[in-house]
């Protein structure tokens, strides 16, 4: 599958961390470096050099298969995949810093759900970007999906009411709701997701079904602030973690889940329409180590 070459491309840089030419005293001190350099994280870091200490692999091979079996075993249990089927309609709500990449994940969502033959409604809930209505439009002409949006610079509380309501009357599938980047420390601009949040219980009282916080895996450590943040404020219910086409943070999904243990719905490994995957534990635990040993 060419995706999963673009993904071992991606985390080449990780990858190239764990080279080691002989298993000695040194490679221990060697692999606490490269997984600290990869945002594993101290403490599943910790735990993953004790666990070395118990196994005692013998040479490079058993090294490496040690390692893929920490992957596996911590990343398998979040590996989920967004289950839209529980709701009609499915609310999702995309939340996210700026430049995470929220509405070029929304349209690989949109495209992926109108292929499985649903319908599929997008609202425009970031009024204040500039070009961002723009692009939620131009993805919904590209794949065929209805957009919502209101006038520029509209309360977007006032766009998610209105957009909701249309798509329950249009008896729509799913509704994927985008809003205003934002960082996580901005308090005002927090407070407006609170906002939206009640409005949209307002319409269906179970909805949003999930909340699902787009993370840049380039960020690194940082993205452990951001999900803290995000949880704290308006709650989240799984992660998309976009930009793994490039990256030497390949790691910050093992220490995301030892903190949170947050389903991983899917990863973004590059800008097309078809770039957006279910995550597997195998799949990247063979991409993160593929050049190792």
């Amino acid at each position: 599958m060419a995706w999963l070459d673009t993904l071992k491309k991606g985390l080449k840089k990780t990858s190239a961390l764990f080279v080691f030419t002989q298993m000695d005293e040194q490679t221990r001190s060697d692999l606490e470096e490269a997984l600290i350099m990869a945002d594993v994280g101290s403490l599943t870091t910790d735990e993953i050099l004790t666990a070395l200490d118990e196994t005692n692999p013998k040479d490079l091979k058993q090294l490496n298969a040690f390692l893929k079996e920490q992957i596996i075993t911590r990343l398998k249990p979040v590996a989920h995949p967004l289950n839209v089927e529980t709701h009609h309609p499915f609310v999702l709500l995309m939340i996210g810093v700026n430049g995470a990449g929220k509405t070029t994940t929304i349209g690989k969502l949109a495209a992926t759900y109108k292929q499985q033959g649903k319908t599929v409604s997008l609202i425009a809930g970031d009024t204040f970007r500039a070009g961002a209505v723009e692009q939620l439009q131009t993805w919904g002409k590209r794949i065929g999906v209805s957009v919502f949006a209101g006038a520029p610079n509209a309360d977007p509380a006032s766009v998610v009411f209105d957009g909701l309501t249309q798509s329950l009357n249009a008896n729509t599938d799913i509704v994927l709701i985008d809003t205003a980047g934002r960082l996580h420390n901005q308090t005002n601009l927090m407070e407006e997701l609170k906002k939206i949040k009640s409005v949209i219980q307002k319409i269906i009282p179970t909805a949003p079904h999930a909340t699902c916080l787009v993370l840049d895996a380039t960020v690194g450590q940082n993205a452990l602030n951001q999900v803290e943040t995000f949880r704290q404020i308006i709650g989240v219910d799984g992660l998309i973690m976009t930009k793994l086409d490039g990256t030497a943070k390949g790691g910050i999904l093992l220490a995301l889940t030892q903190k949170f243990n947050l389903p991983i719905y899917a990863i973004g490994v590059g800008e097309q329409v078809d770039d957006l995957h279910a995550f597997t534990a195998e799949e990247y635990a063979d991409s993160l180590l593929k050049d190792f040993a």
